[in-house]
């Protein structure tokens, strides 16, 4: 059983200022939990019984309340909960930008705000083999609930960090990218394999102090090339775009 102090605290991590007093942040459902899992131990885990049943062999040491259905949905931040929530330590980070990008290619995120979007873009950088993402102090929080619960447990993976990302970039010596309505044709350019990939705000796109940095200004042309068309492309989505052809490339 679930006891209200601990609803209480679970409640409270939806607050960004909560998740950073207690160093905690909240993963719900077997799928992230058991990515989760695999590379973090957690400091609480109220499962039914089943989950715990398969899972047993991760939890030694960790405080657990076995609950039914009815029990998780009074704890849960979801609308329909799955078998198990947990709260995992936020992870500290302590690595520099421009070390990282010497050797492999970063994504660098420039006042990212939606929660859905940042969660998606570090899915991407996931399976596009990305092991660092670097948010700008703006960007919405990796550890919201509903940004942990879009990377699908690609957290367990990738490192999300929060830096000053003007102030960092002026330190990078390698290439620099980043989209633009005025940028080269990504399809005909010769990509790097390391670097940085800077992708912007939602309706803004990446600011002005930013794009000085950026060396390589690229551009998604629309098919065929002058119709017609919506005016820019989601975030997420141009993120898929550019990972892919960096791959391909």
């Amino acid at each position: 059983m679930i006891t209200k102090a601990r609803i209480k605290q679970i409640r409270g991590l939806e607050r960004k200022k909560c998740r950073l007093a207690e160093g905690l942040f909240v993963a719900e459902g077997p799928k992230l939990v058991g990515e989760l899992l695999q590379t973090s131990r957690p400091v609480y885990v109220a499962a039914m019984a089943e989950w715990l049943r398969d899972n047993e062999a991760h939890l030694h040491g960790v405080s657990i309340d076995v609950v039914n259905a009815e029990e998780l949905q009074r704890a849960s931040l979801l609308q329909h909960p799955q078998q198990v929530l947990a709260l995992f330590p936020i992870p500290e980070s302590q690595v520099r930008l421009a070390d990282v990008a010497e050797r492999e290619l970063v994504l660098a995120l420039d006042g990212v705000q939606d929660p859905g979007n940042l969660g998606t873009i570090v899915r991407l950088a996931d399976w596009f083999g990305i092991r660092h993402v670097f948010c700008s102090h703006d960007s919405a929080d990796v550890f919201n609930p509903k940004a942990t619960q879009a990377t699908m447990g690609a957290l367990a993976r990738v490192a999300v960090h929060y830096i000053n990302l003007p102030e960092q970039l002026r330190l990078v010596g390698s290439p620099v990218y980043g989209t633009f309505l005025d940028g080269q044709n990504i399809y005909e350019q010769q990509l790097s394999s390391c670097g940085v990939i800077v992708m912007g705000n939602e309706g803004r796109g990446i600011t002005q102090e930013t794009a000085a940095l950026v060396s390589h200004r690229l551009f998604i042309p629309p098919y065929p090339a002058h119709r017609t068309t919506v005016e820019s492309l989601n975030v997420a989505i141009a993120t898929a775009i550019v990972c892919a052809e960096f791959r391909r490339a």
